[in-house]
Order: structure tokens, then sequence, then C-alpha cells
């Protein structure tokens, strides 16, 4: 069906009585009723939920459209309109589509698996495939992030949902952790109490749990303590940077060194003695081998002449 018959059989319905243009008019007014109610009352039952607002309004649009469609059906069929044959054109249509759009379709529906799970959220600091940032937006096909110096990310949603997400903003609470390595000389017991009473000495640093702070490794040129301590997510590079700085302070006030990377020399004075194992090396002897002649160019050519001299003179006989 072209697009004139389509004009031509609305036209021809319109004039065929007054009682079908009634009835066509009152159905459409009806399921316009219809669907702003149902959408008042879809959007107030998920009003009530915890569902993320861009969850809401996909389903919104899509219900809403779905409706639509129905109320489109229905009145082609009320004007005497083939509906399995436009049904059949119109999946035929949305199946091109989708073929066409399957990356988008795959981004749409990681976006409402990423929005539904809640996995993070706008403002969170997560860390994927090489790239870190702060979320600054969520929506059905991308998730954008700006980074510590500025820059902005756009990320597919279909590759966050295939990768490992690291989010660092997913508590309230972070653990800060830090290795001092100091030299072989130094009291352990001291830069235990050193490392311990600068993080105690920050308010933003939590007491319960209490900083932590052990001799981890016996380095090569140094002793390797491990600390941490916990602070509000919020706080974690201030709070790290504090430390970092002001351990380094306490430790020059207590005369603990931090070692460079050491090399122990010695100097020999003793003889070298190397034992010689068996006897010296024996005389070379040549193998023995069969040589076979392998005619060279020249030789294959001068035996080629003469033979042609012999097949002459045996012809001049």
């Amino acid at each position: 069906m072209n697009f004139q018959e389509f004009f031509n059989r609305i036209n021809n319905f319109f004039k065929t009585g007054f009682g079908n243009v009634i009835i066509f008019f009152a159905i459409l007014v009806l399921g316009i009723i219809v669907i702003k109610i149902a959408m008042t009352i879809l959007r107030s039952v998920l009003g009530k939920t915890k569902m993320e607002k861009i969850a809401q309004q996909f389903l919104c649009t899509i219900t809403k459209f779905v409706l639509w469609l129905v109320l489109i059906l229905i009145l082609l069929h009320q004007m005497h309109f083939d509906i399995t044959g436009l049904l059949t054109a119109f999946s035929a249509v949305i199946l091109a589509v989708g073929m066409a759009l399957q990356n988008a379709i795959a981004n749409v529906a990681n976006g409402i698996i990423i929005i539904s799970s809640h996995m993070f959220k706008k403002g969170d600091y997560i860390i994927l495939n090489g790239v870190e940032g702060n979320i600054t937006d969520i929506n059905f096909m991308f998730t954008t992030l700006v980074s510590v110096d500025n820059r902005r990310i756009t990320l597919p949603n279909s590759s966050i949902l295939n990768s490992n997400v690291t989010n660092l903003g997913a508590y309230p609470k972070r653990r800060v952790d830090f290795t001092f390595s100091v030299a072989y000389e130094s009291d352990v017991e001291l830069v235990k109490k050193v490392i311990t009473d600068v993080m105690k000495s920050d308010g933003r640093v939590y007491l319960d749990p209490a900083p932590f702070c052990r001799l981890k490794t016996l380095n090569a040129s140094s002793l390797d303590f491990f600390s941490n301590c916990w602070c509000d997510n919020a706080d974690y590079w201030d709070v790290y940077y504090y430390i970092v700085e002001n351990v380094y302070n306490e430790f020059k006030r207590n005369n603990i060194s931090v070692p460079f990377n050491q090399i122990e020399m010695r100097e020999r004075h003793d003889e070298v003695s190397m034992p010689v194992v068996g006897e010296a090396l024996p005389k070379r002897v040549e193998k023995v081998r069969e040589v076979e002649h392998e005619h060279s160019l020249k030789e294959v050519f001068s035996l080629g002449k003469k033979k042609e001299k012999k097949t002459k003179k045996t012809k001049e006989k």
C-alpha cells in the first residue's frame, strides 16, 4: 500500500458516514484520557520506590510509547485497515533498526543494569581500564567522568559492564596506606611510635579503628614499616599528604635516617685457588671423509665440446 492509497482510504472513511467519525474521535479522546491517567498512576507508583530517576524516566517513556502505539492500531482497525500487515511491516522495521543500532541497544541495556544495580552513583570516584575520575553524569548510553586534571572522559556503558570497576567512593570511610623505610640502625619501637603519633595528631583520622604500624619487610638496604589509618572519603588526599610530610619532619627530629641503596664491597687478599679437573685438550685429528667428485661448469662445458668433436669424427669416417 502506497501513501496515496493510504490517504484515499482515510478520506473515504470520513466520507462514509457521520457515525464512523463520532466513534473514531470518541476512541481517540478516550484513549488520550486513558494514557494520561495510566502515566500519572505509573509516575506516582515509581516515585514511591527507590528506583533512580533516570530509570523511572526510561520506563515512563517506554510505557507511553507502547500505549500510543496500541491506540494508533485501534484507530486503524476502526478505519478498516489490515492490522496484520501493519504489524508485520512494523516488526520488520523494528528488526532492521535493531540490527543497525545493536551497539547502541547494548549500551542502553547495560545502562539499565548499571542504574538498577547501583554499581556507582554520581560523585563517586572510580577506576577502570586505565582511566579514573569522578562521575558527573550517568545515562542509558554513556557514563561521563572528570579526571583530577579536569579532563572529561565519556565511556560507553557496555565497556563499563565488561570491565573491572574500582569504586573508591562507595563507602563514607576509606583506609590510607603508607610504607616508610628507615635505616637498619633505627629503633623499631621508636619508629612505630613516631608514625602512630603523627597519624593520631590529625583530627580527621579516626581513632576507631585505631591507626596501625608494624615492621613489614627486612629489605636489602632498609627496614620497611607498613602503616594505615582511616578517614572520611572526602579527606583522603589531605590526610595522606599531612601524614607523609609530618612523618618526614618527625624522623629528622628524632634522628631517624631514611637510607639510600647500599652495596657491600669486600677486598680479597688471599690467593685464588682454582683446581683443574681432567687432562689437557687432545690434539686435533681430522676425520676421513669420502670425497665425491663434483664437476664445475667449466668442466661440464669442456666435456660437452669433447663429445661433439668425437661425434663429428665418427661421422667423417
